[in-house]
Formats: C-alpha cells, sequence, structure tokens
C-alpha cells in the first residue's frame, strides 16, 4: 500500500475559551475590593469608561469640557443606592500634587489658591460653615514591628558597636516576635565577643512589649513572668514542663512544682493571661473589613434576599464621548480601530458586572430557600447541602456556583457567613429521618462537652451514643475527629482541668 499526503475537511465543535470569556468567569469569584481594584484599571485604561456617583452622576474623571451624557445616551448598571452610598475611591480622588504642591516641585500657592486645593480634599464642605476639616480622619499608618524595634534601639544603646549588634539580631526576628540565631556565627560576622551578643540580646528582652526576642515560647513567657515579679521557683518549673501544661498533666505537675492544686490554678490563670505571640499586635498586613454581599432580612412569614448596594460596582459608558470623537476620527483605521475596541470592551464590563450580580443573586436566593430552617431556629436545623445541588436546582454548572460562592458573605439575623458556609457533608440518620449537617453535629458535640460535670465527663463512645439517641448515626473516629478540629481535648484531659477547678473553687 502506497504512503501518500492527501487533504481532507472535517467538521466538530468545541468549546473556545475566549480572553473576554475567561475574564467574566475570573470577575465571579473576585472579592468586592479586588472587583472595585479590578473596576479602577479598566476606567484608566478605557476613556470610554467612568465611574458612577452614588446618585447616578459621573464620577471624577471626566475631563474638563466633556459633556455629560444623557440618560438615553448612556449604559448604566446601577442598582437604587441610599443616599449616603458613595464609592470609597471618589473621596480618595485627591493627587498629592492638589494637597502637597511643595512636593511636586511647584511654588507654593497663594492662600486663596491653597483654600480651593484644600477644598478638594476628601470631606470638604462636610465640618461646618467655618471650612475647616477633621484631620483626626487622616490617621497615619500603625507601626510595623521592625520599626517599633529599631526606634527602641536607638534610645536604648548608645554605643555605636551595640546598635550594629542589635540591628543584626533584628533582623532575625519573625512576625510573631521571636528570634532564631547562631550567637556564635554572629560574633564571627561581626568580629566581637559571644559576650556582647549575649549582653545586647539580654537588653532586648527588655524592650516593649515584654516577650519580644524570645527564643522560645518557655523563654517568652519567662520574660513576661520576671516584668510582673511572678518568676519564682515554681513557675520557673512550670513554664519548664510546658509539654505536661499542654496535656493538662496536673499529677505531675504539682510535686514539679512543689504546689497544691489550688496553687497550680492559680499559676495556670497567670499563664492565660500572657502574650505567647507579642509581635503579632504590630502586624503589617492590611486588615479588610468584611461587607456582605448579600443581605436577607425577615419578610411577611419569609425572606428577603436582596444584594448589597455598597459592594455592587457602578460604571457608564460614555457613548456622547464616543460618537464625539469617532467623528473627529476622520478616516484614521488605527483610531477607530482603537475607539471600537474600546466599546467592545465597555460594553463587556457592562454585561459582565450585570451577569455577575445576578448570578450572586440567584445563587443566595437557593441557599436561603434550602436552609430557612437555620436562618429561623439556629445552626441545630442547618441542612447538609452540596454545590450539585443547587447548581442542578439553579441551572448552573457546578463550578460556577463555586466560584460565586468563594469570598461573598451573607448578612442575615443570625449574623454575617460566608456562602461557603452553608455548604456541610451529610451525615446519616439513625432513623428514617432526615440527614444531618455536619455542621450541626459538630455545634451538637461542643454543647454536649460545655454542659459537662467534673463528675460526668464524657468519652468520645459516650457521645456517640448521645448522638443517636438524638437521632445522629455517627462513628466514634468522626466524633473524635470533630472535637480535635474544635480544639477540644480528650475526656482524660477534660476531667484533670474541670477536677482540678473544682477542688481549686471549693
Amino acid at each position: 500500500m502506497a504512503l501518500s499526503a492527501t487533504l481532507q475537511t472535517r467538521q466538530n465543535q468545541s468549546l473556545v475559551m475566549t480572553p473576554q470569556l475567561m475574564q467574566s468567569i475570573r470577575l465571579l469569584q473576585l472579592t468586592h475590593t479586588e472587583l472595585l481594584q479590578y473596576i479602577e484599571q479598566e476606567v484608566e485604561k478605557n476613556p470610554l469608561l467612568e465611574r458612577a456617583g452614588a446618585d447616578g452622576s459621573a464620577g471624577s474623571d471626566r475631563q474638563e469640557g466633556e459633556a455629560a451624557p444623557d440618560a438615553e445616551d448612556a449604559d448604566w448598571f446601577r442598582p437604587e443606592l441610599s443616599e449616603n452610598g458613595r464609592e470609597i475611591s471618589d473621596r480618595l480622588d485627591a493627587s498629592p500634587e492638589d494637597v502637597f504642591p511643595e512636593d511636586s516641585g511647584a511654588a507654593v500657592p497663594d492662600a486663596p489658591e491653597l483654600a480651593s486645593q484644600w477644598k478638594s480634599m476628601p470631606g470638604a464642605g462636610s465640618n461646618g460653615a467655618d471650612g475647616y476639616h477633621d484631620l483626626d480622619g487622616y490617621s497615619a499608618r500603625p507601626p510595623t514591628l521592625r520599626e517599633h524595634v529599631n526606634e527602641q534601639i536607638i534610645y536604648s544603646f548608645q554605643s555605636v558597636a551595640d546598635r550594629l549588634i542589635a540591628a543584626d539580631i533584628a533582623d532575625h526576628l519573625d512576625p510573631a516576635g521571636y528570634v532564631s540565631f547562631d550567637p556564635a556565627a554572629v560574633a564571627e560576622r561581626l568580629d566581637v565577643d559571644i559576650a556582647a551578643i549575649e549582653k545586647v540580646l539580654h537588653a532586648l528582652q527588655e524592650f516593649e512589649p515584654a516577650g519580644l526576642f524570645a527564643r522560645s515560647l518557655s523563654e517568652c513567657l519567662a520574660i513576661q513572668l520576671r516584668r510582673r515579679d511572678r518568676y519564682d521557683p515554681a513557675m520557673r518549673a512550670l513554664v519548664d514542663n510546658l509539654d505536661l501544661l499542654a496535656r493538662r498533666d496536673f499529677k505531675t505537675l504539682k510535686p514539679l512544682c512543689g504546689v497544691d492544686e489550688a496553687d497550680l490554678v492559680d499559676m495556670l490563670a497567670e499563664i492565660r493571661v500572657l502574650d505567647p505571640k507579642p509581635g503579632n499586635r504590630f502586624d503589617s498586613a492590611q486588615v479588610q473589613t468584611i461587607v456582605a454581599d448579600v443581605i436577607v432580612r425577615p419578610a411577611a412569614g419569609d425572606w428577603s434576599v436582596e444584594l448589597n448596594p455598597e459592594t455592587l460596582p457602578r460604571v457608564l459608558i460614555d457613548r456622547t464621548y464616543f460618537a464625539r470623537i469617532s467623528a473627529g476620527a476622520g478616516n484614521s483605521t488605527v483610531d477607530r480601530d482603537y475607539l471600537n475596541e474600546c466599546m467592545k470592551n465597555a460594553n463587556w464590563l457592562s454585561r459582565s458586572l450585570d451577569q455577575r450580580a445576578k448570578t450572586i443573586l440567584k445563587v443566595a436566593g437557593e441557599i436561603v430557600l434550602r436552609q430557612n430552617e437555620f436562618l429561623a431556629h439556629g445552626v441545630e436545623f442547618l441542612r447538609p447541602l452540596t454545590l450539585k445541588s443547587v447548581a442542578d436546582a439553579i441551572g448552573m454548572h457546578e463550578s460556577t456556583v463555586s466560584r460565586v460562592t468563594s469570598n461573598k458573605y451573607m448578612a442575615t439575623p443570625r449574623g454575617i457567613f460566608e456562602l461557603k458556609f452553608f455548604f456541610t457533608a451529610s451525615i446519616a440518620s439513625s432513623s428514617d429521618g432526615e440527614d444531618h449537617s455536619s455542621e450541626a453535629v459538630r455545634h451538637r458535640i461542643r454543647q454536649l462537652i460545655e454542659a459537662e460535670t467534673p463528675q460526668k465527663v464524657l468519652s468520645d463512645d459516650a457521645i456517640v451514643g448521645l448522638l443517636k439517641d438524638d437521632g445522629v448515626d455517627i462513628a466514634r473516629r468522626t466524633v473524635a475527629k470533630y472535637r480535635e478540629a474544635m480544639n477540644i481535648a480528650s475526656s482524660v484531659q477534660r476531667r484533670r482541668e474541670k477536677r482540678a477547678l473544682a477542688r481549686a473553687g471549693g
């Protein structure tokens, strides 16, 4: 049989992920803050896009002389907003050159000009007729751990050599405030004696807050106890045997510390108020406040589900500006292609934001429908729920529901919950009733343990029996897994602690 090259025509179907489709999918899983940042980037790149103000007007990005678009000339994605709703970005629109002209190399303006620039700052006109503004609203960034330590080093060491050693040791600080380094290696590198390293380290351990520059948890607690003048031989023995304390082995700790149960309980109370990670209070990570994407309210015996208007982005497509610039582009193919591409991207973003909001609302509505008993009566009535069951009910793909529920929050009369919270595994019923949610079972285990008495501490087997009486078919290893996940000690350790506390109280 001869081999030869031939041409064949073949038809087939395939799913093609266009860049815009991939971007639409990505928008679903963005948080509120991430979405605002993304829109800011799009507004900067696309001259046809603008942020919409809370009252529906264009944001502050419009260039001077541009005509405001009519309602019929603009595409809006703008839900109803309260009168006080404002974009954070609108309130932070002043540039450094406007506020601090001397920093940009410009001449210092006269008083009238300065007053005009001052009025452009966020919150202008909101502090009374006298024209003064509340500068307390512009607070400084809190210092980081290293900045806090560096400031103390400057005032604590007179010698340049000691400052150099202190700075080198400070380079080994971890976020919790501990240091881990080899004194001999540091001494060799800086060409000093190890005694000098130890001396500086001892001085660093006197810094505030107490416990910084410790090399272990025991040393961290010992430093804090010395500041309180409570580091006696008994407390030293307790701090040196933290492994026994973690196991709640009070029977072994009492002779080691030379105290009775009452004194041991008092010592434990002192240990509990210490800070095992003093550096964490200087965490430099920016804290993001949780803002609910969906709000659920009681409504005439049912539940009202609506999107939070504060988390909905508002963008405007300026079609009037597009028409004016297109007319001035003449026969330039490059300019026309650029404008058409900008219009296409703007239309896509508007539709994607609209679709994102509708998808979130649809998923949230189905969750509320499935978890009606939880909203009415509490976590004991949380039902098992899977992404697939919600996806099938609303006619979406399971992956879409997964993206929608990631990092999205729902405000309910029982608190703010991440949408993922409502999706829990199913635990079979010991009778013919409905299955139980794993979260509800964990809550029930916690309730049983909290109700224990020193004379009757429940073992995992006993908890299994009580849960079966409540209609929950669960294995002992599952109870142990849930208990450990909630950081609850074993029955033996709980019994030791409860009896010691009871005797101390008596």
